[in-house]
């Protein structure tokens, strides 16, 4: 298993506030890895400081064999890291086509045949292509946020919350959208829907009070009952 991402002893403090004390994490290439915990775990503001929003104030991270622990979120960006943030981030104003475009580091022949294919997997955007992005519904926007994270040639995406207030049906076509992603890209995913996680995820983090506690397969947590009660209130 080669390793993307790596996070060492990493703590962030948001002003006065210390959220996270001690993040490790080991990042597989070309996988889903699902971090877990309650809410206020500090799952969030991994991926934040992973991106640079929230800058780590102690601690390693590191891409492949570049140290991006003290990088620009837009340098951080341009090596390939793409962000879906919990709230989605798309422009309500601008129409499908154009939020793709806004997104787009470089409108190439090789980003023009991604977008057709993110058409592909999300067939809804192609229907609306022409709608604000502030009139689709609740799950269109979560699809168009995800397009256009996906639309550059990232080798990482970190998608925050992506089944939060969605219907059963549309939280299917998700899912089957991120196992699609899955083939060309490695992706960090942040979700409290633990059927969803499970049935997706390859490998997970378990973060509980701003430190990681536990880590592993998802087949190996799956059947851990004691371990999804203590830390997930679940079983």
């Amino acid at each position: 298993m080669n390793s993307l991402l790596c996070l060492k002893e990493v703590h962030t403090h948001i002003g006065q506030y210390h959220i996270l004390q001690g993040i490790n994490l080991d990042i597989v290439e070309n996988e889903v890895n699902v971090l877990l915990g309650r809410n206020g775990a500090g799952k969030t503001t991994t991926l934040k400081t992973i991106m640079g929003l929230t800058p780590a104030s102690k601690g390693a991270i590191q891409l492949r064999n570049t140290d991006i622990t003290k990088k620009m979120t837009y340098d951080i960006a341009n090596l390939g890291i793409g962000y879906v943030p919990e709230d989605q981030g798309i422009f309500g104003d601008l129409t499908v086509e154009e939020n793709l475009r806004v997104a787009m580091r470089k409108e190439n022949e090789q980003t023009l045949q991604k977008q057709e294919y993110i058409l592909t997997l999300f067939p809804d955007l192609k229907r609306f292509w022409k709608k604000a992005g502030g009139k689709l519904s609740g799950g269109q926007k979560q699809m168009l946020a995800m397009a256009r994270a996906f639309v550059n040639d990232s080798q990482m995406l970190l998608i925050d919350e992506p089944s939060k207030g969605l219907a059963p049906i549309v939280v299917e076509k998700v899912m089957e959208a991120i196992q699609e992603m899955k083939k060309t890209t490695t992706i960090v995913l942040v979700e409290q829907n633990f059927l969803m996680a499970s049935r997706i995820g390859d490998n997970y983090t378990i973060i509980d009070d701003g430190k990681t506690v536990h880590h592993g397969p998802m087949k190996a947590l799956i059947s851990d009952e004691q371990l999804k009660r203590k830390y997930l209130g679940i079983g």
